[in-house]
């Protein structure tokens, strides 16, 4: 964790555990300008992990018998997914991200688009949607009108919030309340978890630290967004929680306490998704699958949101962990062929990830996760 901050992140944060052994740890400065450390236990914006969630409160209605996987997601949601679009995607391909249907987050942030094309790109979006309302009806609906990333069902898959928003209405549909209130009493809480939630404002309540944003060296130095409506993005990435929780969450999920057996192995079932970054990761329904030579199978989630990024880690047989923060995102800057260029930050965290995951140094760096995050 040292390294890491070494090497440019202002603070890294984390719990590893192993068998009946746990570590947790901090390096760092939870703000820059006061010089206030970052604490193990302090809580986080966790983006993506976001979805494991969301996926898990999908399969329990499964298992109750009102939704069926491989059924069009237009059966429930007609008039969010109208024609043959809801006629030919399941929901299955809404949680495995093979639904075809793109990313809405490059529509509802304009400064955005065209990245990495610089000067094109620049905070102006983010800054004015700070304190914005987002409904998820409406960002459905930027994605759903913008072009198709490929057919429904057709592999490698396209990662895409839109589809975790839909699975979100989905909720609410089946179960007659928010989908973040679902969520919470059948998930979080089932889980055990003290310290996650759905935030209810643009603070995060309890010890945390501030997220800088350096939006791939536009913002420099880094902006924080520690402050935001995190109604951007929902059911898709907008969960708080610590890393405690977060590998109590794993642990339970994987043990078959969170969802059964049989759900479980359907979220284990990957396939090829390629990332917001460009590179293929293997998805499930909720789940990346990520696997060690030397060290075994993990599985678990990433997410990123503007300044803050997380990466949550279990051994597939549940006796190894790791759950680590980070609260600088986007530092990697653009070069004239509009790619971005490497950091000696992502071989820092290669390196922790690496030493969390294996406890020793037998695993090569670049069978570890890649430190950039698939999403906010």
């Amino acid at each position: 964790m040292d390294g890491v901050h070494r090497a440019g992140i202002p603070g890294v944060y984390g719990e590893v555990s192993d068998a009946d052994r746990t570590w947790r740890g901090a390096s760092g400065f939870a703000d820059v300008r006061t010089g206030r450390p970052v604490r193990p236990d302090m809580r986080h914006r966790v983006g993506s992990i976001t979805k494991t969630f969301t996926a898990a409160a999908v399969m329990q209605q499964v298992e109750q018998g009102r939704i069926r996987l491989d059924a069009p997601i237009g059966d429930y949601l007609p008039e969010s997914v109208p024609g043959e679009r809801g006629r030919k995607i399941t929901v299955r391909m809404l949680l495995n991200n093979t639904s075809g249907i793109p990313d809405y987050i490059p529509y509802a942030f304009p400064s955005l688009q065209g990245f990495p094309s610089l000067p094109d790109v620049s905070a102006a979006s983010l800054d004015a949607s700070r304190f914005r309302q987002f409904r998820p009806a409406e960002l459905i609906e930027l994605g759903l009108a913008a072009p198709p990333v490929g057919e429904p069902g057709a592999t490698p898959g396209v990662y895409s919030n839109t589809n975790y928003l839909l699975l979100g209405q989905l909720l609410e549909k089946m179960t007659g309340t928010t989908a973040e209130a679902y969520i919470t009493r059948n998930v979080i809480e089932r889980a055990g978890l003290r310290h996650t939630e759905f935030p209810d404002g643009t603070r995060i309540k309890g010890p945390h630290s501030r997220m800088y944003e350096a939006l791939w060296g536009v913002l420099d130095p880094p902006r924080d967004y520690s402050v935001y409506n995190m109604s951007w993005t929902g059911t898709g990435a907008a969960l708080v929680s610590t890393m405690e929780d977060l590998n109590r969450f794993y642990a339970e999920l994987l043990d078959g306490r969170i969802v059964n057996r049989s759900s479980l192995a359907q979220m284990q079932r990957t396939i090829p998704v390629i990332a917001l970054d460009g590179s293929t990761i293997q998805y499930g329904l909720g789940l990346h699958k990520v696997a060690v030579p030397g060290c075994g199978t993990f599985w678990g989630h990433d997410g990123t949101v503007w300044g803050a990024g997380t990466m949550s880690l279990t051994r597939a047989d549940g006796k190894r962990q790791m759950s680590v923060a980070v609260n600088l995102q986007r530092w990697n800057k653009v070069d004239s062929s509009e790619k971005a260029q490497h950091h000696p930050i992502d071989d820092a965290l290669e390196t922790l990830y690496r030493e969390a995951m294996c406890g020793d140094h037998n695993a090569q760096a670049e069978n570890a996760p890649q430190a950039t995050a698939v999403a906010p």
